[in-house]
């Protein structure tokens, strides 16, 4: 096991900012107020959570009014969810996409088991939403449409702000899981026709258990959790102070950031991208290489299982991960490079690599050093490899067939 520890799993979680873990300290002890209390020590804390609505508001270019605090983007999207439900008791439709996080595609079978249609609209083989399927999933019973705004495994972009035009011509509400765009992509809800947008704080540096839910000024709302007068009202229990605070800097942090994000970190992940598409055969990037967040990129490497992969990065030092779901006990491939049509023989050998503004040069180079001799070991092993290429017969790729020796069934 190397000592070395190069992270590239950004999307996974980030880092806590020391700046933001600083800010967070004193409300663990000195200021240990309730918000909520009339007196001056419990009237100053609620001072500072509202400097940090105000952060963070900025940084999703809103009104600090529209921003409830919640524990994570897992509660935004189901209080979203349910909340166009509750507002809209005679609509009962929901659209969503084939490609989305587990926090709105496990609602899904949920919903349907409730009495709902749900339509799950698909996308190319760019990962990119299929327009008219969408428009024409859009009726008159659709309560909700909510959709990523990019994508957890590729990176790619939808256009969720014509998405959100269309829905408003026809009285729809529209909701986008903008955990990957938060403190990556500059955002300016007011200027959208956007209803509610989740955010979660682990993804941009705050510490994990903090999220927020962008709830546009005007529209119908009824909240989740139900209990104080917390949150205007909007998500009752005692607000998590030192969180709060750790996730207001840190969108502070993010937009002091962008810029870099946007051009040294985008630099890198080319750089990556580049170094080991160029060294290594039979690899594909996975996702519109154009429409797609700066951090990330997703390459198949073909005939071998992204598991074994993993396990050879981190004897390394690398922390990266799969794009197959076998990493979390299923057999099957990522249903999102299903949906796009990636071959089993690529799906199965996916990696995901996602920087942050933490990263170096140095580092996206040892990577680009380290992959290629663990790529030709695990191939070299493999039953469809012979030589320099694929084997002739690879009749048993196919896991539709329940017989794929690519994941060991």
């Amino acid at each position: 096991m190397s000592d070395k520890l190069i992270y590239f799993d950004n999307n996974a979680t980030t880092m806590t900012a020391p700046e933001a873990i600083e800010a967070m300290m004193p409300f663990f002890s000195l200021r240990y107020g309730n918000p909520s209390s009339m007196y001056p020590f419990g009237g100053e804390v609620a001072d500072e959570v509202k400097k940090a609505r105000e952060r963070v508001a900025a940084m999703m270019g809103c009104e600090p009014r529209e921003v409830v605090f919640t524990s994570c983007g897992t509660e935004s999207d189901n209080t979203a969810i349910w909340s166009a439900l509750r507002t809209q008791p005679d609509k009962r439709h929901i659209v969503t996409s084939r490609v989305e996080h587990p926090a709105i595609a496990s609602n899904v079978p949920f919903l349907k088991n409730l009495g709902y249609r749900v339509t799950e609209i698909g996308v190319d083989e760019k990962g990119n939403l299929l327009w008219e399927q969408f428009i024409e999933a859009l009726t008159p019973d659709t309560a909700l449409a909510t959709f990523l705004w990019a994508n957890n495994e590729t990176g790619v972009i939808f256009p969720v702000e014509e998405m959100a035009e269309a829905c408003a011509e026809r009285g729809i509400q529209f909701h986008t899981d903008a955990v990957q765009v938060a403190g990556k992509v500059p955002m300016n809800l007011s200027k959208t026709k956007i209803d509610m947008v989740s955010i979660s704080g682990h993804k941009f540096h705050a510490p994990k258990g903090i999220g927020a839910l962008y709830v546009r000024r005007g529209m119908k709302y009824v909240p989740y959790l139900v209990g104080g007068h917390q949150e205007n009202g909007r998500r009752g229990g005692t607000e998590n102070v030192p969180y709060i605070i750790g996730m207001g800097k840190a969108a502070e942090l993010a937009m002091a950031n962008m810029d870099d994000e946007n051009t040294r970190v985008r630099a890198l992940r080319d750089r990556l991208e580049k170094g080991l598409t160029d060294s290594i055969t039979y690899t594909r990037i996975n996702g519109d290489t154009l429409k797609r967040v700066p951090n990330t990129t997703n390459i198949s490497f073909e005939y071998i299982e992204g598991e074994a992969i993993l396990l050879h990065l981190a004897s390394a030092g690398i922390c990266a991960s799969s794009g197959s779901a076998c990493t979390s006990g299923s057999l099957e491939p990522s249903h999102v490079l299903r949906a796009m049509g990636v071959p089993f023989t690529a799906a199965h050998g996916s990696i995901r690599l996602s920087l942050s503004v933490h990263n170096t040069q140095e580092e996206v180079d040892y990577v680009i050093k380290t992959f290629p001799p663990i790529i030709a070991k695990l191939r070299a092993m493999s039953p469809f490899w012979k030589g320099d290429g694929p084997a002739e017969d690879n009749s048993m790729l196919t896991c539709e067939t329940g017989s794929c020796q690519v994941c060991g069934v």
